[in-house]
């Protein structure tokens, strides 16, 4: 009830990597977890994919594919990770798009989590002038390690957060 009284209704972005992410937010119909406790659809998919998003027993925004992959720690990170790459992506002078086992491989020596992101499985990370959004949900969700992909934006202040 909590989540519906905050997020039920929120209309999102397109997700710049997930295919189906939730359209609108809105609680569904609790199941049982199979790690324990319950957790419920995150919202209408966009389409139909192999995989679908949930909020997990503790509070985290997941995808459930093959496995379950918690991607933030909440609902929050989430909206925070989709307005953040929407902004990256709008101000970036450069997208540089990165998939399969390369993104596990990326060096990411002097850049620092962002911390709004909550980022778990999903993260996103600050560099001078740089902003890295890296999404491994399908990745480890399907036990598919190619389906991994990272986008670096360059061109953008040392926050990641103003551009042009």
């Amino acid at each position: 009830m909590a989540f519906e009284d905050r997020w039920g209704g929120l209309a999102l972005p397109p997700a710049p990597f997930y295919e189906s992410d939730p359209h609108v937010l809105g609680a569904d119909v609790p199941e049982a977890s199979p790690v324990g406790g319950w957790w419920f659809p995150a919202g209408d998919d966009r389409f139909s994919m192999a995989y679908g998003f949930m909020i997990g027993p503790d509070g985290e925004f997941e995808n459930d594919g093959y496995r379950w992959a918690p991607l933030h720690a909440g609902i929050e990170g989430w909206v925070e990770s989709l307005a953040l790459a929407h902004h990256a992506r709008r101000w970036a002078g450069t997208v540089t798009r990165i998939t399969g086992e390369a993104v596990e491989s990326l060096d990411l020596e002097g850049y620092e989590p962002v911390p709004e992101v909550r980022g778990m499985t999903d993260a996103c990370w600050r560099g001078e002038d740089s902003l890295v959004a890296l999404y491994r949900g399908v990745a480890v969700g399907m036990n598919a390690p190619a389906c991994g992909e990272a986008h670096v934006h360059g061109g953008l202040d040392e926050w990641g957060l103003h551009g042009g």
